[in-house]
């Protein structure tokens, strides 16, 4: 994924979380000079395969030029507006009636990021998982699962969701953690720098939380997309406000 893809799936995503079809897109670029035509074409040209995904149009932007030296390379901004076509998903509604699923294996974006700032090479197919979500959220409403809470789990991972959603709603939220799938390359990545892949950042992976009885028919909306979707936890009183992980992490290779 380049930073035009990023930009438009991070607000586009954001949208989603909220039930809504992202429309419209503003968009701020802030360039160095002497920065080249070739990379900013490559850019422009993933933004509208992006945008076209979503079927959504960018209405409003400016840009501008900085002096070379003084920024790097090239900032992207964009901001949305969505039509909402789910009422109702907020994650202080969470409660023991419901269940919470992963989308997919958790961590290759913060792990590819990382390797590629610091230039580690790795004889690996290891690459970002970010991708627009719309398409997905959207087959679960018309397959009318019910759904509580919806939550992308980019900067602070799944572990940062989870804990948020845990004190939004007060309740526990008891993890099975051989549910938490993770690639051998993102395994070894944390194994090797000491991080946790719950906490690695994810730019085309969420968090949903729906009733128990529409769990199975989500799961399966989900495996349309992607095959490593999952159950991950499900709701209790137990320990109001925290989140538990229960037995040990399954490590797969996809």
């Amino acid at each position: 994924a380049d930073i035009g893809k990023l930009a438009v799936c991070g607000t586009c995503n954001d949208l989603a979380m909220m039930g809504a079809k992202p429309k419209y897109l503003t968009l701020g670029v802030i360039i160095e000079e002497g920065f080249s035509t070739r990379d900013l074409e490559k850019i422009v040209k993933s933004m509208k395969k992006e945008l076209d995904i979503n079927d959504a149009i960018i209405v409003s932007g400016d840009t501008k030029v900085m002096p070379k030296g003084t920024l790097d390379k090239i900032i992207i901004n964009t901001s949305g507006i969505g039509e909402i076509q789910y009422q109702g998903i907020s994650s202080n509604n969470i409660t023991t009636n419901d269940l919470i699923l992963v989308s997919r294996d958790i961590g290759a974006h913060g792990a590819t990021i990382f390797c590629a700032r610091e230039g580690i090479e790795l004889e690996t197919n290891l690459k970002s998982d970010c991708t627009s979500l719309y398409l997905i959220v959207q087959e679960l409403i018309n397959n009318d699962v019910k759904i509580t809470a919806l939550r992308d789990a980019t900067r602070g991972g799944v572990s940062a969701v989870l804990n948020e959603w845990a004190k939004q709603s007060d309740i526990c939220i008891e993890v099975e953690e051989d549910k938490i799938l993770v690639s051998q390359e993102v395994f070894g990545i944390c194994e090797m720098l000491g991080f946790e892949a719950t906490s690695l950042a994810n730019e085309g992976t969420f968090c949903l939380a729906v009733k128990k009885d529409d769990s199975q028919k989500a799961l399966e909306v989900l495996k349309q997309f992607n095959k490593n979707a999952t159950i991950l936890a499900k709701v209790t009183n137990k320990y109001k406000q925290k989140v538990i992980l229960i037995a040990d992490m399954e490590v797969k290779d996809f």
